[in-house]
């Protein structure tokens, strides 16, 4: 079973090492955690990756094909740096919203704007995932839990306060990057469930 996320992220790890191979590439980030285990959920970017190996305070994932076609992880190179958050635990506090760590598509910057000490991203996504995407709702992009600050079709905006533009690298991008994003989870159910319905 995957794990379970709430978007916020832990740190941020730097990647050491790339190297492709026949049926997967193993990514390696070097992040300092002590109690990780072999076979362990964890979210890169937010995408949920399983730990393959350790050593050294490295963690070492083995990326598919699918999952570097689907996502920017197939964009990183070595000294790029990922956002970086383990499962969740029994009895954890959900300071963010419930994310699974199945990248949806990506959320493409169209805009980034600061106003009256506020950072606003725009974002513009696939026409089929707009449905899923709702007013003061959640969404995740890279692996942060933000709120929607303004809807319009498959365009949508996040406003980040100034703990998030700190602790992550959200607005180090140009326009045009591909965030991964994830709708939230309770609305692509409802949705789901309203559609069948109909049908």
């Amino acid at each position: 079973m995957n794990g379970m996320f709430t978007g916020i992220i832990e740190q941020t790890a730097r990647v050491v090492a790339i190297t492709s191979g026949p049926r997967f590439t193993r990514l390696v980030l070097t992040t300092g955690f002590t109690d990780v285990a072999d076979g362990e959920s964890i979210a890169i970017n937010g995408c949920c990756l399983t730990v393959a190996e350790q050593s050294r305070g490295e963690l070492h994932f083995d990326v598919i094909p699918e999952t570097l076609d689907k996502t920017n992880l197939g964009l990183l190179q070595t000294n790029d740096s990922v956002h970086v958050e383990r499962s969740l635990r029994v009895g954890d506090r959900i300071s963010g919203h419930f994310v699974q760590g199945h990248i949806d598509g990506p959320a493409m910057l169209v805009e980034q704007k600061t106003a009256n000490g506020e950072w606003r991203l725009r974002c513009k996504i696939a026409p089929e995932l707009a449905p899923f995407v709702a007013p003061k709702g959640s969404v995740t992009i890279d692996g942060v839990s933000l709120t929607v600050a303004a809807l319009d079709g498959d365009h949508f905006e996040v406003a980040l306060i100034p703990t998030t533009v700190n602790l992550t690298n959200i607005t180090n991008h140009p326009i045009g990057y591909p965030y991964n994003f994830e709708a939230d989870i309770l609305s692509k159910s409802v949705v789901s469930f309203l559609a069948r319905q109909r049908s």
